[in-house]
């Protein structure tokens, strides 16, 4: 198996059927998923997942594991675990309980590779299937790879480069590139099988180098990106982050780079696993594999040279929503889309993000595309937090951007959100909490995302149900001008106290504030009006009228 592709499976040639029974998504235009389970029975955990939410970035309603080690001392004996069925019988039970009482739309179970090469893996699979009804999906390498693989573009659509699942009894990679699922390979490298590997450290470490070598030749080496799967690999991340004393934990599309990663190594051998769990508060279960694990990824990175790593929590759970999904429904932002769920969910009044994106993008149109998504998002989700108390309303927002369920998101995309969301409810600076995590930007970035943030903070004064009947928002930015037109209609929302916070939009932008009137009902091209003097407002802080 070290290296060597198995045959195409049954599930590989009827791929357009899926997984599932049913097809999740008849409809390419749909946006929200009903829920729907996977049960996932590894080598070494046992999982059950409920998605719910934005049908291209579902969210976890639920979300339980369990480590039951099947694979455990399958090298010695070919069979399952004994101890490792009792728990992962009891675990599957309770997961098919829980899934009845939830009255999922879709329950799916898929096992991997203790379950394909133990010798009453079989048996274990009849005894399950009778327990609880429901069919075990047992795939082979290949499978598992390309589903892991689907995983990581179900969070990074436009992701190139090479996936790594580690498993308790496996490796698989996969190459992916424009939005598919290129070469799979799978392996015997997972830490269950290296705990029996004869001749110590150099005995090990030749093993690991012979087999990535010999996978190396079926996928090439020529990938800048190492996307990693699975709960060891995570597990070292978060190692890393300890390590570096990196300030936001969140393990999803945490980047490492080469450097760090052989420091981290280095580190993790230089400690006890009761020392690494102390610092970090993972099981012991997990943190026993840890050891075996670095010495993989240590080769790993040694024998492919990519030059940037992350990490994904998405794996092979995530890549059977994938393989579900229309084309059409691939194409989608996960982010926006994500966003948009919320706002539905969450806000006062939900499709009012888009028409705020609308309102303020004049101001933002030398911004990037990849700065404008996340503005658009940041409009999205202004008022998802309006039931938070109003003194801890802006952490609240910061917390959402940078904690939430959100795909397609960098660190440093997440704290630029949270810090424009905060300031669309704050004036103030940033709470020390925060100013940590706020080292991850730029002060150039900082400052945008406080002028998103203010601008946000206005653009609220005109909430309603068609905000463009208010009027319209003009950005020069060689004269340093920042207008406001009103329509004579709406003209009478335009009061104290959003003088105040047009004022500190413009301020923020280093713009002079200037406000009108049109003389006609106000259009999406604007109409002729008399400007005001500096500042744009009179006294009493109503506009003057042409």
């Amino acid at each position: 198996m070290d290296g060597n592709t198995p045959p195409q499976t049954e599930g590989q040639r009827n791929q357009t059927a899926g997984l599932f029974d049913e097809p999740l998504f008849q409809d390419s235009g749909v946006r929200d998923l009903q829920q729907v389970g996977v049960i996932d029975v590894g080598s070494n955990s046992v999982r059950l997942v409920v998605f719910d939410g934005a049908a291209r970035s579902p969210a976890y309603f639920f979300n339980e594991k369990v480590l039951c080690g099947l694979g455990r001392g399958f090298v010695d004996s070919g069979r399952l675990n004994p101890d490792g069925r009792d728990r992962a019988r009891a675990t599957i039970k309770r997961f098919a309980l829980l899934a009845q009482g939830m009255r999922l739309s879709n329950l799916t179970m898929v096992a991997t590779a203790a379950m394909r090469e133990a010798e009453d893996g079989a048996k274990f699979r009849a005894q399950i299937e009778h327990d609880t009804g429901l069919r075990m999906r047992v795939i082979d390498g290949a499978e598992e790879a390309r589903l892991s693989a689907q995983g990581v573009l179900t969070g990074w659509p436009d992701a190139r480069g090479l996936v790594c699942d580690i498993g308790g009894s496996s490796m698989e990679l996969a190459v992916i590139g424009d939005g598919k699922v290129h070469s799979t390979v799978t392996s015997s490298l997972g830490p269950f099988r290296l705990q029996q590997v004869p001749g110590g450290k150099k005995g090990l470490r030749k093993h690991v180098d012979d087999i990535l070598k010999t996978l190396r030749a079926q996928v090439g080496n020529h990938h800048d990106a190492l996307y990693l799967v699975g709960g060891s690999w995570r597990a070292i991340a978060r190692l890393d982050m300890e390590r570096r004393g990196y300030p936001l934990k969140v393990l999803h599309e945490y980047e490492m780079t080469i450097k760090s990663i052989r420091k981290t190594l280095d580190w993790i051998d230089e400690h006890s696993v009761a020392e690494l769990r102390a610092r970090t508060g993972i099981s012991n279960d997990r943190m026993s594999l840890v050891p075996l694990a670095s010495r993989v990824l240590r080769q790993l990175v040694h024998v492919f040279g990519p030059k940037r790593i992350f990490v994904s929590s998405y794996g092979i759970r995530e890549g059977i929503l994938y393989e579900q999904m229309p084309t059409a429904l691939r194409a989608r932002d996960p982010l926006i889309e994500a966003c948009s769920f919320m706002e539905k969910s969450s806000a006062r009044i939900p499709g009012f993000g888009a028409q705020l994106y609308a309102f303020l993008r004049p101001l933002f149109r030398s911004r990037s595309p990849a700065r404008r998504r996340l503005i658009r998002a940041a409009c999205l989700l202004h008022d998802v937090n309006w039931r938070a108390h109003p003194d801890y309303r802006a952490d609240a927002c910061f917390d959402t951007a940078t904690r939430a369920n959100l795909g397609s998101l960098d660190h440093a995309g997440r704290v630029f959100l949270g810090i424009a969301l905060m300031y669309r409810y704050k004036s103030g600076g940033l709470r020390p909490r925060i100013r940590e995590v706020a080292g991850l930007l730029t002060e150039a970035e900082l400052d945008d995302a406080k002028t998103i943030g203010r601008a946000l903070r206005f653009g609220a004064m005109f909430t309603m149900d068609h905000l463009s009947r208010a009027g319209e928002l003009r950005y020069f930015p060689k004269k340093a001008e920042v207008e406001l037109i009103l329509s004579r209609p709406m003209a009478g929302l335009y009061t104290e106290v959003a003088e105040q916070r047009f004022r500190a939009l413009a301020t923020q932008m280093r713009a002079t504030p200037k406000v009108r009137v049109a003389r006609a009902v106000h259009n999406s091209k604007g109409s002729a009006g008399a400007s005001c003097g500096s500042g744009g407002t009179s006294s009493s802080g109503a506009p003057s009228s042409g």
